[in-house]
């Protein structure tokens, strides 16, 4: 069969490339080998752990804040069984609402796993269909880590954590990423005794040094224990229990801890092995990754990457603005990714947030700006609910009030993000989001309030 295009990969990226393609009038293929549409993200990755984010919030305000509410009554037993069950229901609503878009789109699904033999050429087990363009978004999967032997049942990657046969008594998380840092909510929130060892001397690298401060805090209240400067030397398990092996960095002092189960957590990579990239003389980064132009186009004619595979940060929507962008270049259109406007989320409690630029990368570019701030415990919504932790970050130019950047720790901090978002894509001043009526009482009056203080100054402050 012959198609205008084949998309390797029904991630994020690679559904949303195909399903936008279609509706822009090409006969497109999607090549999928799980049994399941929707890659990583919907599979084992952001939709389940976020079931259990939202569970186990729920346990936490039951155990929490119910009493002080007025909403007495015997405390909720955990049914982990019964839990994954319902991660597993929320799965199969969203990989299935994924085949029927594509039978909505009139997309074939190519099931099987993919490899590229020539340009035009993609082979699914012993068929070869035609393309006139490729997409490669096989996304990625965990980064190994020398001296960590991954089994899947007592040294596991986010995989793994999310099918555990039970809840275990003590956790060791290596790396102090979104990742680790929301898994090890997950457990922590269910009883276990949670440690986070990191290789550097701060939590989520990357982000405003402010907020990783005030989250490392926060996440020590909730009972997380972290390890900072350690570098894990191995991690050995037997049939029920582990053994972490790390040296802290200060001195070379060797160290040792026991746990039920360990969670590699330290990134991700790209997933191309088996496309016969090599054979077709892709060209590749130094890390790994798909070389392309501004196009998404690699170095083969007709062969363009997404997502994960591609440089920038590893985040599902970053790859689905990918997907659209080069379906629209591919249909003849002018296809576009801000990549100074793509929020970064990690889903504990409270949230974290942010977009643009933080005041380390202000500072080491040189540029003159100012912070507004404002805490949520001046905000009457965030008082009622027991949710007065964390603040709202706004960076804006010195000069032209332009904003540059935002950072929320705080209730529903991914929810929040986005009228920022939509006002940076805008080019909006501080001063547009200080001057727009939010409804009250909301979090995201916090939002303005951190607005004003680019100004003359918040008012519930």
């Amino acid at each position: 069969m012959s198609y205008d295009l084949i998309v390797i990969g029904a991630g994020p990226g690679g559904y949303v490339c195909a399903i936008r393609a279609a509706q822009l009038g090409l006969k497109v293929a999607c090549v999928e080998g799980r049994d399941t549409l929707g890659g990583t993200c919907l599979n084992v990755g952001c939709i389940p752990s976020k079931a259990l984010l939202h569970a186990t919030h729920q346990l936490h305000e039951a155990e929490h804040n119910f009493d002080a509410m007025g909403l007495t009554g015997a405390k909720p037993k955990v049914d982990w069984k019964k839990m994954l069950g319902y991660k597993s229901d929320v799965i199969g609503q969203n990989t299935k609402g994924i085949e029927f878009l594509f039978k909505k789109n009139k997309v074939d699904w190519i099931k099987g796993w993919a490899s590229i033999p020539a340009a035009g050429k993609v082979q699914v087990g012993d068929k070869t269909y035609d393309a006139k363009k490729i997409v490669i978004a096989s996304g990625s999967d965990s980064s190994p880590l020398k001296g960590v032997d991954v089994d899947e049942k007592v040294i596991v990657t986010s995989t793994g954590a999310l099918e555990l046969g039970k809840i275990p008594k003590k956790m060791v998380v290596i790396g102090a990423g979104v990742i680790g840092l929301e898994m090890g909510s997950v457990f922590a929130r269910l009883g276990a005794e949670v440690t986070v060892v990191e290789y550097l001397d701060r939590i989520i690298p990357g982000n405003d040094a402010e907020v990783a401060k005030s989250f490392q805090r926060l996440l020590a209240k909730q009972g997380i224990t972290f390890i900072l400067g350690a570098a894990v030397q191995s991690a050995t398990a037997t049939k029920t229990k582990a053994t972490v092996t790390y040296k802290l960095r200060k001195d070379d002092s060797e160290h040792k801890l026991e746990a039920d189960t360990v969670l590699l957590a330290t990134g991700r990579r790209p997933l191309t092995e088996g496309l016969g990239l090599d054979t077709l003389g892709v060209k590749l980064t130094e890390r790994g990754q798909i070389a392309t132009d501004k196009h998404y186009k690699t170095s083969i004619d007709g062969v363009y990457a997404i997502g994960d595979v591609i440089e920038g940060p590893m985040l599902a929507h970053k790859a689905e603005d990918e997907g659209m962008a080069v379906a629209e270049i591919i249909a003849g259109q002018a296809g576009h990714v801000n990549y100074g406007v793509i929020p970064g989320v990690i889903y504990t409690w409270p949230e974290v947030a942010s977009v643009g630029e933080n005041e380390e990368t202000l500072k080491e570019a040189g540029r003159a700006y100012k912070v507004g701030k404002f805490s949520f415990m001046g905000n009457g919504r965030a008082k009622a609910n027991f949710a007065g932790d964390g603040f709202v970050k706004i960076l804006a130019d010195k000069d032209t009030d332009r904003i540059l950047g935002a950072h929320i720790i705080g209730p529903y901090a991914g929810d929040l993000i986005h009228e920022i978002c939509v006002a940076m894509e805008f080019g909006a001043a501080a001063e547009d989001l200080a001057r727009t009526c939010h409804a009250h009482p909301t979090y995201s009056e916090a939002v303005r309030e951190a607005a004003l203080a680019c100004g003359d100054g918040a008012i519930h402050a």
